[in-house]
């Protein structure tokens, strides 16, 4: 008898959550109600011109020793280093 596999589903995650390793593509940007100092369409506009736009794909490739933070995030083919309050930003699946 064969198993029916589960429904595959996408969910979207705050990038600020993921851990090393880490891959996925950005579903969207959503900076109301962040914890970064900046408004929210600042904080909106600095993560678009790093190159997180919608359907980059990502990948966590090192967090800091201390707190976890700053996180080193592969966008595309660019390497950033980005606090996880501003990672909670970006939307991934």
């Amino acid at each position: 008898m064969l198993r029916e596999s589960p429904p595959v589903t996408s969910q979207r995650t705050p990038l600020g959550r993921a851990h090393p390793g880490f891959r996925g593509r950005i579903d969207a940007i959503d900076a109301t109600g962040n914890a970064s100092g900046l408004s929210s369409e600042e904080l909106e506009r600095r993560l678009i011109e790093l190159g997180f736009v919608e359907g980059a794909s990502v990948e966590i490739l090192h967090e800091g020793a201390i707190g976890r933070d700053p996180i080193a995030v592969r966008v595309d083919s660019a390497t950033v280093a980005l606090r996880r309050r501003e990672a909670m930003a970006v939307l991934v699946v």
